[in-house]
């Protein structure tokens, strides 16, 4: 799949140069840039040990927050980065997630499987337990599929007739949680899309560009971002949020 460059002046785009001791760092959102010193007590990491989980979990570690890695059997993991508390939950269960509200200031919702139906079960899940939460509420940081980006002619990548069908499942099941966030007006979610294409493991560079709705590509029309800066790109809206109840992306 070939992906053209966006050259839509109307994209805020914002380039970022993420050195973990360089703070804050400046996104750019409907409102501007984000307040400096924003506060952020305990994140929760749904999917925790999972490819893109575990590198989140180690990023927000990295940056002195305080962490609670849930995966559905502690006892089956003994890998994820020191620091982190690691908690038995279940993303899709209404009991284990008001459970785990207590205390967290925002969630991160990482989590992936078979068929099509995880991930709206996931968003519902957290969506609805948090509607019934008295108090403050926490956020939703959702990491999303790169699949339902659009080519500059409003397509979706998933939509384009060279999609692999290999991948049709976790495409659809990821759009129709997007689907569902944009719905939702009563809850701080923002959906995190990585690069449909070349997304993988490897080197955290610090940096990166954010979009909206299509890929970020460079001068060849790449679109590419490894696990490790994507990671970065969540735990940088941790920190400092500036994209309320909208989807974005990243690219180099």
């Amino acid at each position: 799949m070939a992906l053209r460059r966006n050259a839509d002046p109307s994209l805020r785009v914002a380039v970022i140069e993420d050195g973990r001791g360089a703070r804050p760092r400046a996104t750019v959102g409907p409102e501007g840039p984000a307040k400096k010193g924003d506060l952020v007590g305990t994140i929760t990491v749904f999917g925790a040990a999972g490819k893109a989980g575990r590198r989140v979990v180690a990023e927000a570690l990295s940056r002195g927050l305080e962490v609670r890695a849930v995966v559905r059997d502690p006892d089956a993991v003994d890998d994820l980065p020191d620091g982190a508390t690691v908690v038995r939950g279940d993303v899709t269960d209404t009991d284990s997630v008001r459970e785990l509200s207590e205390g967290t200031d925002v969630f991160i919702v990482t989590v992936g499987g078979p068929g099509r139906e995880i991930w709206k079960r996931a968003a519902t899940t957290v969506v609805e337990t948090i509607r019934t939460l008295p108090g403050t509420h926490p956020r939703v940081i959702h990491m999303g599929g790169g699949a339902s980006l659009t080519t500059p002619d409003g397509t979706r990548i998933m939509d384009l007739p060279d999609f692999p069908t290999a991948f049709l499942d976790p495409a659809v099941g990821q759009a129709a949680a997007l689907d569902y966030y944009r719905t939702v007006d009563d809850v701080d979610w923002t959906f995190v899309s990585p690069p449909p294409v070349d997304f993988r493991p490897g080197t955290r560079h610090g940096h990166y560009r954010l979009g909206t709705d299509q890929p970020v590509t460079d001068d060849a029309g790449n679109a590419s971002l490894t696990y490790e800066d994507f990671a970065a790109v969540l735990i940088d809206e941790v920190e400092h949020p500036a994209h309320p109840r909208q989807r974005i992306t990243a690219g180099y």
